[in-house]
């Protein structure tokens, strides 16, 4: 078998021309990258108002002109609208105390792995700021966070939806000590 010789060939030098208009605009353009690289919305952070409230745990929240049911991520309140079960103890507390600290309410939604139930229902952690990062951010401003820390709910960590479980656990602990809510009753 023949080999053939492989060539290398130069290709011709293209003229480069830089004048400082042209250079001034390819700063500009890096720099807008940057910017955003940095300053860029969460693709999986969308803003929202909650238009109802179903219970504890389920809310229906408007963005941008499209109405979501939104089942809180991370955590189970006792039922209160289940149609194959009574009313549960604490469900109308958690569910009064949904409807009093969401309703007509501007939220982020924050999504994790997978973003849609077998109901269709988007899957979300719910801000009543813009999400932040860190145990005191998640205290202060997420909502499903609110309910565990207040006795309102359990924990509940469906998988592959779990980048608040060890958390959660650590605040439904500190609720249940405190006797908070469910936990005092």
């Amino acid at each position: 078998m023949r080999r053939r010789k492989f060539e290398l060939r130069r290709l011709p030098r293209l003229p480069l021309r830089l004048t400082k208009k042209k250079l001034a605009s390819l700063a500009g353009a890096l720099l807008m990258g940057v910017f955003y690289l940095f300053f860029a919305p969460d693709p999986n952070t969308l803003r929202g108002t909650v238009t109802r409230v179903t219970d504890g745990d389920t809310v229906q929240v408007l963005v941008s002109g499209e109405k979501r049911t939104v089942r809180l991520l991370g955590v189970d309140t006792p039922e209160t609208v289940h149609p194959k079960k009574p009313v549960q103890f604490y469900g109308k507390e958690a569910s009064n105390f949904t409807k009093k600290s969401l309703l007509n309410k501007t939220v982020w939604l924050e999504y994790d792995a997978a973003p849609l139930d077998r109901y269709q229902r988007h899957l979300a952690y719910l801000w009543l700021e813009e999400p932040g990062e860190g145990e005191a951010a998640v205290r202060r401003g997420m909502f499903n966070a609110r309910l565990i820390l207040d006795g309102y709910g359990k924990v509940m960590t469906i998988q592959p939806n779990s980048k608040y479980a060890d958390l959660f656990a650590k605040f439904q602990q500190e609720a249940r000590t405190q006797k908070r809510g469910l936990w005092g009753k």
